[in-house]
């Protein structure tokens, strides 16, 4: 899956509209970055798509929401780049934990019920204990802060996953 800033540029727009899909759905986003090509380097593609991504829109939120899979699980469906991307960024999380898996069954659940979403954090780097403070955290927020905080989340998962993309 991985490319250059050479090949990125190079590549045809069917390949770059996937590559940008799987970091971020929003087909908004996903068109002012493809559409900026040729980038001089890859700080340049990054700046782009950071800027891109602000604001995001509460529609746009719940699009992109709908491709993650809960902290502690598997992404449903077919799977994919965004699947995957997905699985390398919780690998923080053990599986095989009981009482990780549990409270974090626990607070998903709580979460889903008072915001109407999955939660949503850049796990990447993060460790199970880390996850769960900032869930316990974040459930004390009101919904005006929490979705605000999870745009942010999206968009630094989405440049995350773009450097991952140009590094593979």
């Amino acid at each position: 899956m991985g490319a250059s800033i050479e090949r990125f540029n190079a590549a045809d727009d069917d390949q770059v509209r996937e590559w940008l899909t799987a970091c971020l759905d929003v087909p908004r986003w996903v068109d002012d970055v493809a559409g900026a090509r040729p980038y001089a380097d890859a700080d340049a593609l990054v700046e782009r798509a950071r800027s891109a991504a602000q604001p995001l829109t509460d529609d746009e939120i719940d699009r992109a929401l709908s491709h993650h899979p809960r902290i502690g699980e598997k992404a449903a469906g077919p799977g994919g780049a965004s699947a995957a991307m997905s699985a390398r960024e919780q690998s923080g999380v053990d599986p095989a934990d009981a009482e990780v898996v549990a409270a974090l069954a626990a607070g998903n659940a709580a979460y889903e019920e008072k915001f109407g979403h999955v939660f949503l954090i850049r796990a990447a780097g993060r460790s199970s204990r880390e996850v769960l403070d900032t869930l316990d955290h974040r459930l004390q927020r009101t919904p005006e802060q929490e979705r605000a905080t999870t745009a942010e989340q999206l968009r630094e998962i989405a440049l995350l996953r773009l450097e991952g993309v140009l590094s593979a």
